[in-house]
């Protein structure tokens, strides 16, 4: 569980407070906090943290106030790609048809998962890597060198054979907290 609260001085108490109230909480469920894995940071001093796949760090929003920067973690994106990868070797000799139709769920998994916070430049990268990807396995079934980027426009890829192309992101709402007494 990850609680961010606003750095603000005025807000001093309540990271106390908080902490406590999620003791009693998880205390009724009869659930105790590992305190080796518990941490408190402050992304006011530069500090960053990964949770979950995501990285959090603070950073300047463009209205000009301080805000929390979500992002899926680098280790997540190198694992996604090298699953991917693998299917793409594995699977060389197949119709690209039969390629996109095994990466096709795994991509939607992964997008879906990572879609919330700041996750378009990540996004970005993974559609350019995977559109590569696909025009090099259609070209290596011709027999031809190159990605074939005069051949087959990115329309003509995502429409006709059916490739994952989903990648906006969704902002999260104003979170609900639990109620502090």
């Amino acid at each position: 569980m990850a609680i961010l609260v606003d750095g603000y001085r005025k807000w001093k108490w309540l990271v106390q407070a908080v902490y406590k109230r999620l003791l009693e909480e998880l205390a009724r469920l009869d659930v105790q906090i590992n305190t080796e894995k518990t941490r408190q940071g402050d992304l006011a001093g530069d500090e960053s943290f990964g949770f979950l796949g995501f990285d959090f760090r603070r950073v300047k929003t463009l209205r000009g106030k301080w805000g929390a920067h979500i992002t899926p973690r680098m280790k997540a994106r190198t694992a996604l790609l090298q699953k991917i990868k693998e299917i793409f070797r594995r699977f060389q000799s197949q119709p690209v048809d039969r390629v996109i139709e095994l990466i096709n769920p795994v991509l939607r998994g992964w997008v879906n998962y990572f879609r919330v916070g700041h996750s378009s430049r990540c996004f970005g990268y993974v559609k350019d890597w995977v559109g590569k990807k696909v025009r090099r396995h259609l070209m290596r079934a011709r027999k031809r060198k190159g990605f074939g980027w005069d051949r087959w426009s990115s329309q003509w890829i995502y429409r006709n054979l059916g490739l994952f192309s989903d990648y906006r992101v969704k902002y999260i709402s104003e979170a609900k907290a639990l109620p502090i007494r």
